[in-house]
């Protein structure tokens, strides 16, 4: 019984890891794609001049 107790852990990490996979994989794109891109699009902006102000600052 010992064999069952060892296996069983990697068994449930596999099982919730591929589980976790499927999630990513069926949220990418659909409806909401656009909008989670432009938040992307926004922060990355915002990063980029914050970095430049501060490197125009430094100068």
């Amino acid at each position: 019984m010992d064999y069952v107790s060892a296996l069983v852990p990697p068994v449930v990490m596999a099982a919730l890891f591929i589980g976790v996979v499927r999630v990513i994989i069926k949220t990418q794109g659909g409806a909401a794609k656009a909008k989670e891109d432009a938040a992307v699009d926004a922060a990355l902006a915002r990063a980029e001049s914050a970095r430049r102000a501060s490197a125009a600052g430094d100068a």
